[in-house]
């Protein structure tokens, strides 16, 4: 959820992507400003005033920050910094310009120094730092997406060539192999879309491409955490009913899977066209959010839930073989280790900050669920296909295979040859 979050801060390191960020505000501020003024020059039809002996006067003016009204040669005119940049706890200052026979003399005071009144180096210092920062977290969850996403290809492959490990648990797991698969590809795509072109004005664009990527991306993150749902709920079903339909099953979670997020995303792309078409749809200040954020953490908490319990009912099989304290120790090792596996597979971590208003945090928000998340498909693969023990009996068997049919292919070269 996060990602937006850190592709704009890191080259805007007061702001927090996925909201409407105060650069934004300050320039749809000016924006509004700008057109009254305009609007101020067309009533005035653009006339320049004058006095009784024809002396020119000074029109009115917008200097990309304030609107500056007409007035008379040699009258002076003073504007304070405007509210929206104006630091917390600074004293006010006025900027001051004359109307001279060549036009707007320069202002008094820079705006920088009349909104701040502080020495900017420091300011300047703390900038650079928090850019560096969020620079090495974007190469950090590119590396990770990068990563996860060539284990993740390599692991649909091994499954695809092996089909005997073909199965319902595994074909859930290759559906949710694919949906991190999608997830990495959209981070990617949105980065391409989006924040490709440095020149471009992130606070007042609006096209097709970007709202199609932002749109793709949130349906992706919507399909990874409820393919995640339902890596816990078949789970639960294997532990709790011994004998399940498992077939139908299938389908009811693929249903649930890919199913629930497309009607997620078709009503809220619906709703956003009519009645909040502005942006790039990446504003979580839009009430419209909120109807992919309940889906979300309806699923994480469901999830954590059944985390928990199936915690439960591993500790309860557990102790029912805990004859003695050397077994006891063996067994709660696997508990451990299967507990373990269960984290980064249901992403029980992010119920950590579910709740939480999306400023709180930012930092640890970005180092555990961007940095953390982009490792999560790599992390999956690993433990549910590279290191699983029926994946490798299979690639051992093949291995084998190999190596006899070569050993066969060569004596027969030999037997050839002596025979010639």
């Amino acid at each position: 959820l996060h990602h937006d979050c850190l592709v704009s801060v890191w080259r805007s390191p007061q702001t927090c992507l996925e909201t409407t960020h105060p650069e934004c505000s300050i320039v749809l501020h000016l924006l509004e400003k700008e057109g009254e003024c305009k609007l101020q020059m067309r009533n005035t039809k653009a006339l320049s005033l004058s006095t009784p002996n024809n002396t020119t006067g000074c029109l009115v003016e917008w200097d990309g920050v304030s609107c500056w009204p007409a007035a008379l040669n040699g009258e002076s005119l003073s504007v304070s910094c405007p509210l929206i940049l104006l630091k917390p706890d600074s004293p006010p200052a006025l900027i001051t310009r004359n109307c001279t026979p060549e036009g707007w003399s320069k202002p008094s005071l820079p705006y920088y120094k009349a909104c701040y009144f502080e020495d900017s180096s420091e300011e300047e210092e703390e900038t650079g730092d928090k850019q560096n920062y969020f620079a090495t977290v974007k190469i950090i969850y590119t590396v990770g997406y990068g990563l996860s996403l060539a284990s993740l290809f390599i692991a649909i492959l091994v499954f695809c060539i092996f089909r005997k490990l073909l199965c319902i648990r595994t074909s859930i797991h290759l559906n949710l192999f694919s949906t991190f698969i999608l997830r990495g590809l959209a981070v990617f795509v949105k980065d391409a879309v989006l924040f490709a072109d440095e020149s471009m004005d992130h606070c007042t664009v609006s096209t097709v491409t970007c709202k199609a990527a932002v749109t793709f991306f949130q349906y992706c993150v919507l399909a990874n955490f409820f393919w995640l749902l339902v890596e816990g709920l078949y789970l639960q079903t294997l532990l709790v009913f011994t004998f399940a339909q498992k077939r139908k099953l299938f389908w009811l979670y693929s249903g649930i899977g890919w199913g629930t997020p497309s009607v997620t995303i078709i009503i809220w792309t619906l709703l956003k066209s009519q009645f909040d078409n502005e942006g790039c749809w990446d504003n979580l200040d839009s009430a419209l959010w909120w109807i992919i954020k309940i889906p979300i953490l309806l699923s994480v908490f469901i999830n954590f839930v059944v985390f928990v319990n199936i915690s439960r009912i591993i500790i309860q099989k557990t102790k029912s073989t805990d004859q003695n304290g050397s077994e006891g120790l063996q067994v709660y090792r696997r508990l451990v280790r299967s507990t373990l596996l269960l984290i980064p597979l249901f992403g029980v971590h992010y119920v950590v900050f579910a709740l939480l208003p999306e400023h709180v945090g930012v930092g640890a928000r970005l180092s555990l669920e961007l940095v953390l998340g982009s490792f999560q498909g790599f992390i999956v693969a690993l433990l549910y296909c590279f290191l699983n023990g029926e994946v490798q009996n299979e690639i051992r068997k093949a291995m084998k295979g190999c190596r006899s049919q070569t050993g066969n292919n060569v004596f027969n070269l030999a037997t050839q040859d002596y025979v010639a």
